[in-house]
């Protein structure tokens, strides 16, 4: 099967646009949503000690996810000293917001080798960014549960 099937429209538009960077307009790029990740919203910024922290990454990741009609929004709290978190981060929430909590779970684990970021960034990079998305699939699985639960 092919990986980019199995992605959200707009993550797959954004695989698309990664792909097509050369180098380091690749990490030009990552930058661009790194500066585009959103802050908190005011209801859940004096709440982060409830959200799920991803142990696995380096920078303290911080991600908590809402419901509403049946679809996704994921909200990520990263330091601005951490662009390329922050860029993973800021690309998967886009990416996946709005998406049903079985969209997500679809996402190949190894999908963001096709935005090419694996030949400009480390290993353990790369790793964070995994991380990071299996804190969402977690989460989006946890969701998917609830929603079973009240339909029976």
């Amino acid at each position: 099967m092919n990986t980019m099937n199995t992605l959200p429209a707009r993550l797959h538009e954004i695989v698309e646009e990664f792909a097509l960077c050369v180098g380091q307009e690749k990490l030009e790029h990552l930058l661009y949503f790194s500066e585009s990740l959103p802050p908190l919203p005011g209801w859940l910024a004096s709440k982060r000690d409830e959200m799920e922290q991803v142990h696995e990454c380096m920078t303290p990741v911080f991600v908590s996810v809402q419901l509403q009609s049946g679809r996704l929004t994921y909200y990520f709290d990263v330091p601005a000293d951490a662009p390329t978190v922050r860029g993973f981060a800021a690309f998967l929430a886009e990416g996946s917001n709005g998406s049903r909590p079985e969209d997500v779970l679809r996402i190949a684990d190894d999908f963001y080798l096709q935005t090419g970021l694996n030949q400009v960034l480390t290993l353990q990079r790369m790793n964070g960014l995994s991380a990071i998305l299996a804190r969402m699939k977690r989460l989006a699985a946890e969701q998917l549960l609830l929603l079973e639960g009240d339909a029976s």
